[in-house]
């Protein structure tokens, strides 16, 4: 059986005869945990809507665990694919947490017991108050309601549209930490994201994208090392790579500071 569940052949889409992305390409496997990066307006997002069906390409096609999008309800494919969009109040529609949870639970068509179940479980899991109005909670706990509810859904696949935008480190790490659980227990991770250091903390693929194609894809150290690559697509390196490699070719692919410090006492140790 392939390992592929998400599958882009020639895949356009446009709006208003606008070409937004052109000749896609690509292949994410089971429990792949993939970024997709460029800088804005390179088509990240459309790409990411043209995976659960938000989005219908107007020509090319896109499968979903083998299926056609375009012979597949959203309210279908949403039984096996989550999506977190940036910003989570376009995703929350209920006046307590616990009903915001239940809500998501109900549309996909889950019995009463089991989504009371969920709910309890969830809201143990995350130290929720259950009746708490979502809109007194801050973004970062906003975000993490939303990110609830699609765990609750265990979904195959997990999309994520800029998942860390306006939140704090702390608030940051709390959400990846949660993603990167469900990736190493099999969830197909596929994130949308223009911070490089999270893309090099937690992706291990990467597809690059400018101007409404893909320019190359491929390991995530492979990809942030490719100093030709990135300034096509007009990224900047992870802060400790773009350091290191202006300190000349013994502190080539170095990213992070605790590689540094091995490095320098390396070079140290040879004098």
């Amino acid at each position: 059986m392939s390992s592929v569940v998400l599958e882009l052949k020639d895949v356009c889409f446009s709006y208003n005869s606008t070409a937004n992305v052109q000749n896609l390409n690509a292949q994410i496997h089971k429990g792949d945990f993939t970024a997709i990066i460029g800088s804005n307006g390179a088509g990240k997002s459309t790409f990411s809507k043209l995976c659960n069906g938000l989005l219908q390409p107007s020509s090319g096609d896109v499968f979903v665990l083998g299926e056609n999008t375009r012979r597949s309800k959203v309210s279908s494919l949403a039984k096996h694919i989550g999506f977190l969009f940036q910003n989570p109040d376009r995703q929350i529609c209920c006046n307590t947490v616990e009903e915001e949870i239940a809500f998501s639970l109900k549309n996909n068509g889950l019995e009463k017991s089991e989504i009371e179940k969920k709910v309890q479980k969830t809201i143990n899991e995350f130290g929720f108050n259950p009746k708490v109005e979502p809109y007194n909670m801050s973004r970062g706990q906003r975000q993490r309601l939303c990110l609830a509810c699609l765990i609750a859904l265990n979904p195959e696949i997990l999309i994520l549209d800029e998942p860390t935008t306006g939140l704090d480190y702390r608030e940051c790490m709390e959400v990846m930490s949660r993603i990167k659980e469900l990736n190493e227990k099999g969830t197909t991770v596929i994130m949308v994201c223009h911070d490089m250091e999270v893309v090099l903390d937690f992706a291990k693929q990467i597809i690059v994208m400018d101007k409404g194609q893909i320019l190359d894809s491929g390991e995530t150290r492979k990809i942030l090392s490719n100093q030709d690559l990135l300034k096509r697509a007009r990224l900047l390196q992870p802060q400790i790579a773009a350091t290191c490699s202006l300190l000349g070719k013994d502190f080539k692919d170095i990213f992070t500071v605790e590689e540094m410090i091995t490095k320098l006492k390396t070079l140290r140790s040879k004098k």
